[in-house]
């Protein structure tokens, strides 16, 4: 394969629906014709939530069914495959979001087989690497390809790291894996010191390399290799498909590497039955696939497992959840620091927290670490951002990252693929579910990962939630000196109550910024990065002084709090917290992703509702049709109780000046 010929009709994402919709009835454009492309088109867009249910070649119906251009959605389900698009055209941070791989699948399954951006979100080309669908940054290459030129595949893999070329000239990562993964031992072990000063997240890496006939010893930035993982997790919207892929190749002679490393969780879609999307669409009977290709899996291989509880105690059958949202019970319970931690979800570094390596990978990196051990990792650079100062009164962590996301050099693309050290005094007196809504949110700021250098908190989070004795090791920390791409400094104490706009985490602002009153239909306080006892102890200082000023939620307002798992809830019942929720009118959940991912109540259902929610992403769609202002927990609270954006200072001065 020296060179491949691409089909000339060339789909450039325009910011103009009009111009998208005339390339798909066959018209070419020029780059100037078409005009600016879109940027940040999101995993989302791509493969919105209706196309979720699916997880094989039925994917093809789907791509870019989300993408929005203009405020419209010009592109409707197959209209990628009628239109013979094999190629396609955007702009800057293409697929960013979510880490479902779904949406290469979705796109190699239409018939695209390259994809040219401006740059690409790390997991999306990951992803589309493992499935063998073709990514290029270079924009010239579609203007050749509409003349009819072939184009040599060593020019289409300039620029990418000697693996990723390997995976993609084997036409994808299990076909890879399969003939060169098997049997893997570390790499050789390296005295401490050796390799000059090193960042903690270098140190974790190190002890959990692989040793390949395509890597190095030691990976240095933008090189790609394979390590270890302590642990492997994965959750029902990609089991599936990991269990189709695997069949596929392999058979009833399926075997997993050390099973007993690998939990399984089903926390996204317990609440479908009241998804205003699932419902409406008849997506529902859908679902109930999901979970039995979950479920089967599981069973066939012993697997551990975390799956639904029923709310039968209230006299509510439908009222039902999960455990927990898989990263917030792997940072409860499993994560230790100096563990390596992969999980089928872009918010798995939520237990970086923890002083460990969390990272996210799509669904075929982990059917290839099901049955190799073996995990894909191109070595990132490491930017660490430090947040010094005091957190003002009502300022949370929520707060400073979206103070972060606003920043014009995040916003430039500064964090893209990177890690994130988190570190100075504000980060230091954090408790640890505060610094696991720093590292859960390196999603939204591009990066790989986030980290926290392990101190006494840490000891003590893991010993209150789990009842174990940790011993931190002197290497668990960065070195003096060691490198960084860059350094961002916050000074917290300047920082106020912040809110994201609808439509992207990083339209933030302070919140005393806002020129008008915004009023509110729908607050959501739950998910990952807002479901934490912390996060449910500010709930609770709001919701209880309102409660004390016989205050209840505003009229035409609905308010949903949703734990993040069981032992949160547990935590809440024991503290007394329940009173007060309930006597403000709160709605009160069992532990689901819900509405962060359009799955569950307190998703809009009309383009006109105004929700503000402290979920982490608010992109179009994301939580229904309306639009989504991010928030943090207290902000989230006070506003559900005054019907308008608002901070816990903002309510308490409204109401003395009553």
């Amino acid at each position: 394969m020296s060179a491949l010929r691409f089909s000339p009709r060339i789909l450039r994402l325009s910011q103009d629906p009009g111009r998208v919709r005339a390339q798909l009835a066959g018209t070419r454009l020029s780059a100037a014709e078409a005009g600016p492309m879109r940027d940040e088109i999101s995993t989302d867009e791509i493969t919105p939530l209706p196309s979720m249910v699916h997880f094989d070649a039925t994917l093809g119906r789907h791509p870019y069914t989300g993408f929005t251009a203009g405020g419209e959605r010009p592109i409707g389900r197959d209209a990628i495959r009628d239109a013979g698009i094999e190629v396609v055209v955007a702009g800057r941070r293409y697929g960013k979001g979510s880490s479902r791989e779904h949406s290469p699948v979705a796109e190699r399954a239409a018939g695209v087989r390259l994809v040219i951006a401006e740059s690409f979100e790390r997991i999306y080309r990951q992803n589309a690497d493992n499935v063998g669908l073709l990514t290029t940054t270079d924009l010239g290459l579609a203007e050749r390809i509409a003349d009819g030129e072939a184009i040599p595949l060593d020019e289409l893999l300039q620029g990418r790291d000697a693996l990723a070329a390997a995976i993609l000239r084997a036409g994808g990562l299990l076909a890879y894996g399969e003939a060169r993964l098997r049997g893997l031992v570390p790499a050789a072990a390296r005295r401490e010191g050796e390799d000059g000063p090193l960042t903690l997240f270098e140190k974790i890496v190190r002890r959990h390399a692989l040793r390949t006939a395509d890597t190095g010893a030691r990976l240095e930035p933008g090189e790609g290799g394979f390590v270890r993982a302590d642990l492997r997790f994965i959750h029902e919207y990609y089991t599936g498909m990991a269990a189709w892929l695997l069949d596929e190749r392999h058979g009833e002679a399926l075997v997993l590497h050390e099973p007993h490393s690998i939990v399984a969780f089903e926390d996204h879609l317990s609440y479908v039955h009241r998804s205003p999307v699932h419902v409406s669409q008849g997506l529902v009977p859908a679902v109930a696939g999901l979970s039995r290709a979950h479920r089967r899996f599981v069973e066939r291989f012993g697997i551990a497992h975390h799956g639904y509880v029923e709310a039968l105690e209230a006299g509510d059958p439908a009222n039902q959840g999960s455990e927990g949202i898989s990263h917030a019970m792997v940072a409860e319970r499993y994560a230790l620091p100096g563990q390596l931690v992969v999980g089928t979800d872009s918010h798995t570094p939520h237990s970086g927290a923890l002083g460990c390596v969390a990272f996210g990978v799509g669904t075929t990196d982990m059917a290839n670490a099901f049955v190799t051990g073996a995990v894909r990792l191109t070595m990132p650079e490491v930017l660490r951002v430090e947040l010094d100062g005091v957190l003002p009164a009502g300022v949370t962590a929520k707060d400073a990252v979206l103070h972060l996301l606003a920043d014009a050099s995040i916003r430039a693309g500064a964090g893209v693929g990177r890690v994130f050290e988190f570190a100075g005094s504000a980060v230091r007196a954090m408790a640890t579910d505060e610094r696991a809504t720093l590292t859960n949110m390196v999603a939204e700021l591009g990066g790989f990962t986030g980290i926290v250098e392990p101190d006494a908190e840490t000891v003590r989070f893991v010993k209150a939630r789990r009842g174990v004795d940790v011993t931190l090791a002197p290497w668990m920390r960065s070195d003096p000196g060691a490198r960084y791409a860059g350094v961002l400094r916050v000074d917290c104490s300047a920082l106020s109550p912040m809110v994201a706009r609808p439509g992207d985490p990083g339209l933030g602002l302070p919140l005393a910024a806002l020129e008008a009153p915004v009023h509110i239909d729908i607050a959501y306080g739950g998910s990952c990065t807002a479901g934490k006892r912390e996060d449910f102890d500010h709930y609770h200082a709001v919701l209880a002084w309102a409660a004390g000023q016989g205050l209840r939620v505003a009229d035409g307002v609905s308010l949903y709090l949703q734990y993040g798992t069981e032992d949160v809830r547990a935590y809440c019942i024991e503290r007394g917290y329940l009173a007060a929720f309930e006597a403000v009118g709160a709605e009160l959940l069992r532990p689901a992703c819900g509405a962060c991912a359009n799955c569950g109540p307190g998703s809009s259902t009309d383009a006109g509702q105004v929700t503000v929610s402290a979920i982490n992403r608010n992109f179009p769609g994301r939580s229904g049709p309306g639009s989504v202002w991010l928030a943090s927990p207290p902000t989230v609270a006070a506003s559900a109780i005054l019907g308008r954006l608002a901070s816990f200072d903002d309510l308490r001065r409204s109401v003395a000046a009553r």
